[in-house]
């Protein structure tokens, strides 16, 4: 089995999906000669030709719109967004075209697109380049909405989304593209060919949609965590001592809330943690959920550790991403109320 960085595991998806189906095709602002801001699709024109990889003019609402008549027409388009910060031009076509096509054609027709980004900070990339927009996907009925933590999940989800009928919004942490990260951004970074989820096979696999993963099982709190939090809440629970379970959920729409219930019953206390803003966050219909289904068995309030209501800065990154020093502290609270 190979070992790959999350960019080669998502490159080896669409190269995959290419291959299999004369229908997929890859399109984007320099995703073509250049291969990706990431190089994520690098070398993807060389192999499959100018008509099937290409580069797009520089109009996130031209690229989604493009892809959507596409996909009405028969093909499968994978597009990228070279950032999820420059999302906003085309959120107008995914909401009111791609989310509502099989409901307003009764079923006639639907949108088998991927709109691929890179999301999220830890790069210092100010506040232009690593927002977490994921909530306002999340919102929109007839949309999936994917955050990959590792390159094992990444390339099989990936293929699921091509592969799957309606519009899907995969979520790349660009924090995690060479190797996880723990919050601790004073320490060298562990690359992925020293990481069990760097093993990924090279042919064609898939990871359902819809299908959370326990990351750490344990007894007495459940960490609520996706993309590069995954790896923070790991971080934490090692520091803290406590015996954490880690949902990595993988897909936030649809949500797998049979695997959250299950533990959060099993723990009785819940810490939800996303890099996004608080106010309105995922975390916040996470915690609803939980308090919906869990109530019964809470032991103490549901904590949410996330970044902060305010632009993403740039000079004060660290004190705004959600570290595993706040989340023990969360963490230590929760276990104490």
């Amino acid at each position: 089995m190979a070992r790959m960085t999350m960019i080669e595991a998502i490159r080896s998806a669409m190269d995959v999906s290419m291959a299999r189906d004369d229908t997929v095709v890859v399109f984007g602002e320099d995703v073509g000669y250049f291969g990706g801001v990431f190089r994520c699709t690098q070398g993807l024109q060389q192999k499959y030709g100018k008509t099937r990889c290409f580069d797009a003019p520089i109009s996130e609402a031209g690229i989604v719109g493009a892809a959507i008549g596409m996909a009405a027409y028969g093909l499968r388009p994978c597009v990228e967004v070279q950032f999820a910060d420059y999302v906003y031009p085309a959120y107008d076509q995914i909401v009111s075209e791609a989310a509502r096509l099989r409901y307003r054609s009764n079923g006639e027709f639907t949108c088998p697109i991927v709109v691929r980004m890179p999301t999220g900070g830890g790069i210092f990339g100010g506040q232009t380049h690593s927002q977490s927009p994921e909530a306002l996907f999340t919102h929109v009925s007839g949309l999936k909405v994917v955050v990959p933590s590792n390159p094992y999940d990444a390339k099989g989800l990936l293929i699921a989304s091509i592969e799957d009928p309606d519009p899907v919004i995969f979520l790349e942490p660009k924090r995690l593209y060479n190797g996880p990260f723990d919050g601790h951004h004073e320490r060298p970074v562990t690359p992925w060919s020293k990481h069990p989820l760097g093993e990924v096979p090279d042919d064609h696999f898939v990871v359902p949609l819809g299908k959370a993963s326990v990351r750490r099982e344990g007894s007495e709190l459940t960490i609520l965590a996706y993309g590069t939090m995954v790896y923070v809440a790991e971080a934490a629970a090692e520091e803290s001592g406590i015996d954490a379970e880690i949902i990595d959920l993988r897909t936030l729409l649809p949500l797998d809330l049979d695997t959250i219930v299950a533990s959060v019953n099993k723990t009785g206390r819940c810490v939800i943690v996303h890099e996004a803003t608080l106010t309105s966050g995922f975390g916040a219909e996470l915690a609803a959920l939980v308090q919906q289904h869990c109530f019964y068995h809470l032991e103490a309030p549901i904590a949410r550790v996330t970044g902060w209501d305010t632009p993403y800065p740039h000079a004060q990154e660290w004190e705004y991403f959600p570290g595993p020093a706040r989340l023990g502290q969360a963490m230590r609270e929760t276990m104490e109320a």
